[in-house]
């Protein structure tokens, strides 16, 4: 960005001189011209409208006011100044580790577990625009969605894509957790987090989770544990051949699992009971885990009181000239 200042702005007050010496100039005309007293003027009038030279008469006393402008511009010292700016970023590594196990159908949460885990994972997604994100799925087994990425198009498209029945059913917690970390262990970033949601308890998997909890420690992996689900029971739909009902099952989370994870790893617990508070807790992750952006400005200053000075004298000279030739008066 390139903007104009002055180095000596108070020289600019000098500018109230040149109306001061217009008024002066004219004022002067007015009272030194001679009078000549005629029987008539008719012939004089027709002579000054053919003369173009009379009606330019003024022009050397105004390109002396120009000049003398251009001076005091030129002494307040113009300056040119550009500014360059730098941002460097430190991201962080984050994956998104989610449960999509059938209970996550359930509608405790609206419209269900699943499709609100969905959008907040999303708006969380859009917030880190510097952090490079993975996700990976995790039910009875787990995959990964996605490795970590800065193009957030395409995972934002990846999670919408997200369905319960896309691999084995189950609860495999160690898997998601251990697969998630297979994804940030070659990272060079300095901060590298997990967020793990689930809606159940770890029942299934070749990996447990205290051994998955154990690697992350291992990398300085941060874990944030979502336990997801309401208290009690929640509406679970089952398709039978008169159209879907409802049943209410049970909600298991092990929270001392999560919490030993979360705890272990250097992160923190949440248990999301409704939409809103599922909500608040990717914002409060958001907040901890922030990304460090340097910007360093770089200022360039040029001269310019030059130009300005040039300017003037090629007016002067040009406005002497003109005085001294075309203008010149007879004694």
């Amino acid at each position: 960005m390139i903007k104009l200042e002055f180095h000596n702005i108070e020289y600019l007050y000098l500018l109230v001189i040149i109306p001061i010496l217009i008024v002066l100039y004219f004022w002067k005309l007015r009272h030194q011209t001679p009078k000549i007293t005629l029987t008539t003027t008719s012939f004089i009038k027709q002579f000054a409208k053919q003369s173009i030279l009379s009606k330019l008469q003024h022009l050397p006393f105004l390109l002396i006011m120009i000049s003398l402008g251009l001076v005091i511009i030129a002494i307040a010292r113009p300056q040119s100044q550009s500014t360059r700016k730098e941002i460097n970023t430190e991201g962080v590594d984050i994956v998104l580790a989610v449960d999509v196990s059938t209970s996550m159908l359930a509608e405790d949460i609206k419209p269900n577990r699943i499709d609100a885990a969905k959008e907040s994972a999303k708006q969380f997604v859009k917030k880190r625009i510097n952090d490079r994100i993975g996700l990976v799925l995790f039910s009875g087994e787990s995959f990964t969605q996605s490795p970590i990425t800065i193009d957030h198009s395409i995972l934002l498209t990846l999670i919408d894509k997200i369905k319960t029945g896309m691999i084995e059913d189950g609860t495999a917690i160690g898997m998601g957790l251990s697969t998630a970390v297979a994804r940030l262990k070659d990272s060079k970033s300095k901060s590298k987090v997990i967020i793990l949601l689930t809606d159940g308890v770890n029942n299934t998997g070749i990996i447990s989770p205290l051994t998955a909890t154990e690697i992350s420690k291992t990398y300085g992996i941060k874990v944030y544990t979502i336990g997801l689900g309401t208290m009690g029971q929640a509406p679970y739909p089952v398709k039978t051949p008169f159209g879907t009902q409802y049943q209410y099952v049970d909600v298991k989370i092990d929270e001392p699992l999560l919490k030993n994870i979360a705890q272990q790893t250097g992160g923190e617990f949440y248990r999301a009971t409704n939409r809103k508070a599922l909500e608040s807790i990717y914002d409060k992750i958001d907040n901890l885990e922030k990304t460090k952006i340097e910007v360093a400005y770089f200022t360039k200053k040029n001269e310019l009181y030059f130009a300005y000075t040039m300017w003037a004298t090629i007016i002067l000279v040009a406005s002497l000239i003109l005085k001294y030739s075309i203008f010149r008066k007879l004694p």
